[in-house]
């Protein structure tokens, strides 16, 4: 007598469906990881947010100053009878120190080179980050009364 028993096995269709839903999901998890490292490296390379705080920070100090004069691609001004300085530093950094040069606040490092210009009120700071970065601030003072 012959007995045939019935094993409960994968049939090959069974297989060939499970191999297709590992090898998706393999390939949606490499798609977003790839997807998350290219974001990170953008991230970690841009400067934006180092300008976006330089900017901020320097228009909050200028806020309540007065304009003096620019001389030697500087920009000096009168903070509450204070003399103060902005500019390009001998190193990197953009820095701020009172009239005659000293003190030491960078505000922004990175910086190549830098122009600031007066035109009436309005300054003009052009700064090149870089090699292939420049950005450009402008801030108009109130007229003195």
């Amino acid at each position: 007598m012959s007995r045939k028993t019935r094993l409960k096995a994968f049939t090959l269709l069974e297989s060939l469906v499970a191999l297709l839903v590992i090898s998706g999901s393999i390939l949606v998890y490499k798609g977003l990881t790839q997807s998350i490292s290219s974001n990170v490296h953008y991230l970690s390379v841009n400067e934006e947010d180092k300008w976006l705080l330089f900017s901020q920070q320097l228009r909050s100090e200028l806020e309540e100053c007065q304009l003096d004069k620019v001389a030697d691609n500087k920009l000096y001004v009168n903070k509450a009878g204070q003399q103060l300085a902005y500019g390009l530093s001998k190193a990197d950094d953009f820095r701020k120190t009172n009239a005659s040069g000293q003190g030491y606040q960078p505000m922004l490092f990175g910086v190549t080179s830098s122009s600031v210009t007066q035109d009436d009120n309005k300054v003009m700071i052009k700064l090149q980050l870089g090699k292939d970065v420049e950005r450009c601030f402008v801030y108009t003072f109130e007229k003195r009364s």
